[in-house]
């Protein structure tokens, strides 16, 4: 071969040029003293090795820089290739199966033709030989790690096998062992355009012993794997073995035992028939079953599920409404008519217990227990009083938290199929409880959210409906449950963000907000105690008197319900407390007066009222009815030299912005009556603002308020600040009926409010507001807006 080299550039021409046919390489890179096959597509390439083939057999080999072109260019092919021989050629259908021998590296010089393939100049590249020891080195560990890893798998054609065991030539051993390396093609035209043989052998020698390292990891790997499975395999064997010596000798494996006490159990459970149908064909499944198998875990669990759940276990209904109507009076006090509509609900669940039966052998349909919805403001006794009806009925007490929740799976529960999964949350409690009638509380069902993964309140239909939860399915158990033993409650903070379908399946009862006396008996009867209690103090010993409760009511607290009442209670405690465990003796009250609040509690938050100090000019006191409970809403109006403009602020919803242009309409309307001028407010620009900015503020009930101010402002006229007003107003200044007029009438009092105007409409209300609050506030009815006006401003 290499007197065929010498023999190929003998005639000396310009640098040794001669000009050869070109064949591209899209992917590899052929090297010298390498006999190895080739296959050949593009129309070039086999004109290009059939006339190399027709001709003397010599032809340039060239690597692409960038594989995927189809006739690449001079600028497109590396500069280094290879001078081969073209052996032999089999023509297919694909193109040709080239035999080739590698001769000498050639730098490209100049393309010559283009058509009808590739023509170039090349000139020989003379290789660097160093016949020193460290090549001889070299030489060696190449042939003994090739060897090895041979021995360790590598894929090697026989041919190139037997020309490495006989070669000692250093530039061609390493030629040989590169070409065979696992590389990508820049790598491996890298260790062609190395000259120098000994730093090619080098580089052989780094990427032939990294190979090694990864094919040792490699058998490590399979190694492991084949001894896992033998021993699997071994197991299985080994088990079927032990389950014929065991069935011969008439003994029972662990196995077959497990099988053996979930058909108790699911005998036990007393399923419906078709749920026992269900477990029957799970469990023969799971005795056909390898216990190594995947589906043998999600199977065995499905039935633990299966027989866990409650199917025939229940709580005796102790419906003693005497009983229960002390057990309401003792945890909660106030709220008189939720209690009085708890007992008739009870009263109605035992007549139809005794019922049940004799309907059923009619087959007539008696219906679920009507679902309760708690509506009302934080902290007025609605999650407490679901667990008296528990205490007072002898069942179990159950509490789901529905605020927050956007996936429709934490309800109805997973299919089967997924990893991980487990029945809806309605289930789980059920399960938990280990009775099919507990009484189950759904908290905050109008914080429910909605998302991709579906609505939950959709999902709570069927559970939340009398007519069809008798026969709940839940995703994952696939079989119907009956909740119509189970007495829903729900409870939220405002109704309007329940969906209608939802709203409309169960009864809504209202919870008002607490009165200042109302607050006084539950901080002396239930909070003081309780808080005793909680914080290790002797609970007979320390008391809070009259003064203090009052003190902490009206100038520590503001809100409807009694949560910061309890924390302000809480605090007084733990300040004692510390007393105690300082051993303070002297300095330890037996009785928290009105002075001594100050001293625990720091400065007063809250003045006496929240009304205005003064009567004002364009201002107005509104009342309005938040989730938190009723609020007093003042509304102040500004008038500025300008161009007719109305001015709205104090993020303020649609409708009562609607409200407050229809109060503008309405006084411009009455210019006349109100002794104005015609065209009083073309120079003048309006501004309405209800303090309080970053609070969201919405509804009709502040039209009459807003007009008052209006006309206030315009007219020069002070307004009443001891009066508080609400209704919704019309252009004809007719005044409409409104909502919440209980929880708004509560605020007022507690503000200090004299008078409350109100629409006519809303009179029956009055029933409902407690009587020590009707003896403190005068309330005046009207059906127009000139009735308010005269009431509302000061002649």
């Amino acid at each position: 071969m290499v007197r065929l080299t010498m023999e190929i550039f003998s005639h000396k021409e310009s640098k040794e040029e001669k000009t050869f046919p070109i064949a591209s390489i899209r992917e590899g890179v052929v090297f010298p003293h390498i006999e190895t096959i080739l296959s050949f597509g593009r129309p070039k390439s086999v004109a290009a090795v059939k006339a190399a083939h027709e001709s003397d057999g010599l032809i340039c080999f060239f690597s692409q820089r960038n594989p995927r072109l189809f006739e690449p260019k001079k600028e497109d092919l590396y500069r280094i290739g290879t001078l081969a021989k073209v052996a032999r050629i089999l023509e297919t259908e694909g193109g040709l199966q080239v035999w080739i021998k590698g001769i000498t590296r050639i730098r490209l010089q100049s393309i010559e033709a283009e058509v009808p393939f590739l023509i170039g100049k090349v000139e020989k590249v003379n290789e660097v030989a160093e016949p020193t020891d460290e090549v001889k080195a070299f030489t060696k560990i190449l042939i003994s790690n090739f060897q090895k890893a041979i021995n360790l798998g590598k894929s090697v054609d026989v041919l190139t096998i037997m020309h490495l065991m006989g070669e000692n030539d250093p530039p061609s051993l390493g030629d040989q062992i590169a070409y065979t390396l696992e590389l990508d093609t820049d790598t491996k035209q890298e260790l062609l355009e190395t000259f120098s043989v000994k730093r090619r052998l080098e580089k052989v020698t780094e990427h032939l012993n990294h190979e090694i390292g990864v094919l040792e990891l490699e058998q490590t790997i399979v190694s492991k794997t084949q001894r896992r499975f033998d021993k699997s395999m071994r197991e299985v064997v080994l088990r079927e073995k032990k389950k014929s010596i065991e069935e011969e000798l008439g003994e029972i494996s662990e196995e077959d035992e497990e099988i053996k006490e979930l058909d108790k159990k699911i005998k036990e459970a007393k399923m419906p028939p078709q749920v026992n149908e269900k477990a029957q064909k799970e469990l023969k499944r799971l005795k056909n079953l390898n216990p190594n198998h995947p589906e043998y875990g999600y199977i065995r669990t499905y039935l633990d599920w299966l027989v866990e759940m409650p199917w025939s276990v229940s709580s005796p209904n102790k419906t003693s409404i005497t009983q229960a109507a002390k057990v309401l009076e003792e945890d909660h006090w106030g709220l008189e008519k939720i209690k009085e509509r708890i007992v008739e609900y009870l009263a109605v669940m035992k007549l139809k217990s005794k019922r049940v039966k004799e309907q059923e052998s009619k087959k007539k349909d008696i219906g679920g227990p009507t679902i309760l919805c708690f509506i009302g403001p934080p902290g007025v006794g609605k999650t407490s009083i679901g667990k008296s009806i528990a205490r007072a009925l002898g069942r179990k007490f159950i509490r789901m938290s529905l605020g927050g929740i956007r996936d429709e799976a934490e309800i109805r529960g997973h299919r089967r199929t997924y990893v991980g999964a487990m029945p809806g949350r309605i289930i789980q409690g059920i399960k938990n409880a280990g009775t099919h009638n507990p009484v189950f509380m759904l908290d905050e069902i109008d914080k429910v959210g909605i998302d991709f993964r579906g609505d939950p309140s959709a999902a709570l239909l069927e559970a939340l409906d009398p007519e069809q939860n008798h026969e709940f399915s839940d995703h994952y158990l696939e079989v119907p449950f009956d909740l119509s033993k189970v007495m829903f409650i729900t409870t939220g903070n405002i109704l309007d963000t329940i969906p209608p379908a939802l709203r409309d399946r169960m009864e809504t009862i209202r919870f008002p907000g607490y009165t200042e006396d109302e607050k006084f008996h539950i901080a002396k009867k239930f909070l003081w105690e309780k808080q005793l209690r909680f914080n290790g103090l002797p609970e007979n010993q320390i008391e809070i008197d009259d003064g203090g409760a009052y003190e902490i009511i009206r100038r520590y607290t503001r809100e409807a319900g009694v949560r910061e009442l309890e924390r302000s209670l809480a605090t007084i405690c733990r300040k004692i407390a510390r007393k105690i465990a300082d051993k303070e003796k002297r300095k330890i009250p037996t009785i928290v007066k009105k002075s001594d609040v100050a001293k625990y509690l720091g400065p007063r938050k809250y003045s006496e009222t929240l009304a205005e100090k003064k009567d004002e000019v364009g201002m107005a006191t509104g009342l309005a009815y938040t989730e938190a409970g009723g609020d007093l809403v003042l509304i102040e109006v500004a008038l500025m030299p300008g161009k007719a403009n109305l001015l709205l602020t104090g993020k303020l919803g649609k409708v009562m912005q609607e409200s407050g242009k229809a109060a503008l309409s309405y006084v411009r309307s009455r210019w006349e009556q109100l002794g104005l001028k015609k065209n009083f407010y073309k120079d003048l620009d309006v501004h309405i603002h209800i303090p309080e900015g970053a609070v969201p503020k919405d509804g009709p009930s502040a039209g009459i308020a807003i007009t008052t101010a209006l006309v206030s402002a315009f007219t020069k006229t002070p307004t009443r600040r001891d009066t508080g007003m609400t209704g919704e107003i019309t252009l004809r200044g007719r005044i409409l009926e409104i909502g919440g007029v209980k929880e708004k009438v509560i605020a007022a009092h507690r503000a200090g409010l004299k008078t409350v105007i109100l629409p006519k409409d809303n009179k029956k209300d009055l029933e409902e507001i407690p009587a020590k609050v009707k003896k403190d506030i005068k309330f005046i009815f009207v059906s127009h807006m000139d009735e308010v006006l005269k009431i509302a401003l000061k002649k």
